[in-house]
């Protein structure tokens, strides 16, 4: 390799910090299995080695599908360190990836902007070697599919699951396809259809799971572990859910697509509070399974298969009045991954009522009463989604199939940190600190306090069974 080289190679080690440049500049020589050239030698390939398809399978194989691995290197392969900051490809899969061309690599996967990614995005979409102007969407899907498919190996292989259960769960290679289109759907193509640089670029831009996906993939797949750069919690803890009696309606793809859909402020473990499944089919089940909870995500299944539902972003109350406010959103899971957020036109974001005469008994999500754009009847089953042309509240289409629906089945995550109990109110299932902890009860005693409740009040008996 020349000079004009080895100039683009230092730009590219320059963007990492000192202590991470010999993790980048090692990883070739560890692929090759410690031959090769010294890890600093970033200049030259030694005795002309480069990195075959066989060798980036043996560290890429159990993380990736045999596709992603292919694109991978046929992405490596296209990069001419000496035309790189241009975005010109070059190389060819015969000759193998070269040092330097696993430098540029690294450096646009793991610290590159959306410009320089742009060109690694079309030559990984393409399904052959060579030089192409643009590619189309549906290439652009293939590769997201592959790459989606990739992360959630990833997650499992890794052990980073956060509680969920994959196996318990719905079906995540339709979940895959779902994510990728509605990914895809975010691009702006030219209008016959195709997708250059300058169209990738700005999708990158502004869609940062291509970005976060495909540095997972070479991070992990490569074996690249960089100080600055924590691990990234794609899916958000799951506690307290009875798995061995639950098939739930969310995918691993669903969640990786909703979790960050949520406001900042939501990072609690998710807790499931009502299924169907467990619960039965009862409108007061539901409610108290809502009630004081903090925020929750209702998850919906239709009769006819489509799935849909709503974020709330406070606990609810039962009331005849809306409640809620702009963080609440609507979405539907299938046929299309979708999410709908407040238009401010009104502030009709979530409606809960019981046994009232005068208004609307059930609960609701936008619109207005009897066109709701999610509503579910206090008669516990039946709801509709009357949201022609679109819901006022959210902007959304109708979510289901049928404007009016059947419940085939229904999920409460709990989602939010609970809400503290109210000023004299001890929540559910608490108990005072002297039945808790008869310790305590001693030392107060010890020092000389009057414990003013004892003798008003009889320790709390365990629920017997």
């Amino acid at each position: 390799m020349g000079n004009t080289e080895s100039v683009v190679v230092q730009k590219r080690l320059a963007r990492f910090r000192p202590e991470e440049r010999p993790v980048i500049e090692g990883v070739f020589d560890r692929l090759l299995g410690g031959a090769g050239a010294p890890s600093g030698a970033t200049g030259k390939t030694a005795a002309g080695k480069t990195l075959t398809l066989q060798t980036l399978q043996a560290s890429m194989g159990s993380l990736a599908p045999d596709s992603m691995v292919g694109r991978v290197y046929r992405c490596m392969c296209s990069i001419d360190p000496g035309e790189a900051a241009s975005g010109k490809p070059g190389g060819s899969a015969a000759s193998g990836v070269s040092r330097e061309q696993l430098v540029v690599f690294l450096a646009d996967t793991l610290r590159g902007t959306a410009e320089e990614r742009a060109p690694l995005i079309m030559a990984m979409s393409q399904h052959a070697a060579g030089a192409a102007a643009e590619v189309t969407c549906e290439q652009v899907v293939e590769l997201l599919q592959d790459l989606i498919s990739a992360v959630v190996q990833i997650l499992v292989h890794r052990g980073r699951l956060q509680g969920w259960k994959p196996e318990r769960m719905g079906n995540g290679s339709l979940g895959v396809k779902l994510l990728a289109e509605q990914m895809c759907s975010e691009l702006k193509p030219s209008d016959q259809g195709g997708c250059d640089l300058s169209c990738l670029e700005d999708w990158i831009f502004r869609v940062s799971q291509v970005s976060l996906y495909l540095e997972m993939l070479v991070a992990e797949g490569l074996n690249v572990s960089l100080s600055g750069r924590p691990v990234p919690a794609l899916l958000p803890p799951c506690r307290e859910t009875p798995w061995k009696d639950l098939r739930c309606l969310l995918d691993v793809p669903t969640l990786m697509f909703l979790a960050p859909q949520l406001p900042d402020s939501y990072s609690a473990p998710w807790r499931l509070v009502f299924s169907t499944q467990l619960h039965g089919e009862s409108f007061t089940r539901m409610v108290s399974g809502l009630m004081k909870r903090g925020a929750t995500l209702l998850l919906i299944k239709d009769t006819k298969g489509h799935v849909f539902g709503g974020f709330a972003s406070h606990a609810w109350e039962v009331k005849p009045q809306f409640q809620g406010d702009s963080r609440c959103f609507l979405f539907t899971v299938f046929p299309r991954l979708r999410v709908y957020t407040a238009t401010g036109y009104n502030q009709h974001f979530m409606y809960l009522n019981q046994n009232q005469q005068t208004m609307p008994n059930g609960l609701g999500m936008g619109g207005q009463h009897n066109y709701f754009g999610l509503w579910l009847d206090c008669d516990f089953g039946r709801g509709h989604s009357r949201a022609r042309p679109k819901c006022t509240t959210y902007g959304s289409p109708p979510l289901s199939a049928d404007e009016d629906f059947t419940v085939d089945s229904l999920e409460v995550w709990a989602v939010g940190k609970p809400p503290e109990p109210e000023e004299g109110e001890e929540g559910e299932g608490k108990k005072s600190i002297l039945d808790v902890d008869p310790e305590v009860q001693a030392m107060m005693e010890m020092a000389g306090k009057t414990l003013h409740s004892q003798g008003l009040r009889e320790p709390e008996e365990e629920q017997e069974e």
